[in-house]
């Protein structure tokens, strides 16, 4: 499988990411996050986000098939100065396991070489996720906030030293 990792760049290519970020939700998370919310994230809306959110976005490539994608950036929190962020890192389910997460994180934190400090938060219920960025050398540091996704749910913080 010959995996493509670039920055987001065509239309085509955001019209992936978006489809990504919405299949994973409706794959990842049901038991974790209320249906209600998942019934409401649809394809529209993420092709909405997707469309306003286009700087700073790797997606891998299966041919012209966008299969996974990561945002990245500047730390929004204010206790993390200098720090940055993977604000968000989405493979559809039958990539997973497969490296596609690591070369893309791999870029997303090469282009925030800078940075001594990496943060990413989590929903603490998401196992997986959690024991990917456990392998990768994220640590919890005990910050946790409530959403209410329809429900509440809790993300932790994990920060990555580097």
């Amino acid at each position: 499988m010959a995996i493509a990792i670039k920055k987001m760049e065509t239309d085509p290519e955001i019209k992936g990411k978006a489809y990504v970020h919405w299949k994973s939700w409706q794959e990842t998370y049901p038991g974790i996050v209320a249906q209600t919310y998942l019934d409401k994230l649809t394809l529209e809306k993420c092709e909405a986000i997707a469309c306003r959110r286009t700087d700073n976005i790797i997606v891998a490539k299966d041919g012209e098939a966008v299969v996974g994608f990561v945002g990245y950036g500047k730390c929004r929190s204010d206790d993390l100065q200098d720090a940055g962020e993977i604000f968000a890192i989405y493979i559809l389910a039958e990539y997973c396991g497969q490296g596609v997460g690591r070369r893309l994180m791999r870029e997303a934190l090469s282009q925030l070489s800078a940075c001594s400090r990496i943060a990413v938060w989590v929903l603490k219920e998401n196992q997986r996720a959690i024991r990917f960025y456990e392998r990768l050398g994220y640590r919890f540091d005990g910050r946790e906030e409530t959403l209410r996704l329809d429900s509440p749910v809790t993300e932790a913080r994990m920060i990555l030293e580097r």
